[in-house]
């Protein structure tokens, strides 16, 4: 369901791949080749929410902000499935683990991983290239190539799973 907030539609990219029982509203942009899954929910109705390109945003997950403070994900950013993501800006690259929570005023480096059910507290800042883990989370160590070929791996499979998908659902839908 996609529902305008105050007359405010959200702005999602054609190419992008929204799942069955997706929930979005209000300012919420979603960019090229992203994929929102299923059972998701992103609010846009207290600040803006901005996806860039090539975002996975998996099932179940939920995405909000408070007054003035925009929950902001760069490009290639890949979100587990049920994170609660808060006003929060997500620097390129990273990707948060499952059932992580990730509260306002807090920066995740680019090319972080945020290791899963992990929380990050208000105002918490993730250097690029670590991992954390926790609660409250910490760091643990730095990336090593591998961990960012798993994390690129990660990233490529659901932008062919969005691309697969969508012609699933366009296959469902068209009348021969």
């Amino acid at each position: 369901m996609i529902y305008p907030y105050k007359g405010v539609m959200p702005k999602i990219d054609e190419s992008a791949y929204i799942a069955d029982y997706v929930t979005i509203t209000g300012d919420v942009k979603i960019g090229k080749s992203s994929s929102i899954w299923f059972n998701t929910v992103i609010r846009g109705d207290v600040a803006p929410t901005v996806i860039g390109d090539r975002v996975n945003v998996q099932d179940q997950s939920m995405l909000h902000q408070s007054p003035d403070m925009p929950l902001i994900l760069e490009d290639d950013v890949t979100v587990g499935h049920q994170v609660l993501l808060h006003s929060a800006k997500i620097r390129a690259g990273a990707l948060i683990g499952m059932g992580a929570m990730v509260m306002d005023d807090v920066e995740v480096g680019e090319g972080a991983f945020v290791g899963a059910g992990s929380l990050l507290p208000p105002g918490k800042s993730v250097p690029p290239n670590t991992l954390v883990m926790g609660r409250p989370a910490k760091v643990v160590r730095e990336l090593t190539d591998e961990d960012q070929a798993e994390m690129a791996r990660i990233r490529q499979s659901y932008i062919d799973k969005g691309e697969a998908y969508r012609e699933i659902t366009r296959g469902l839908t068209k009348d021969d």
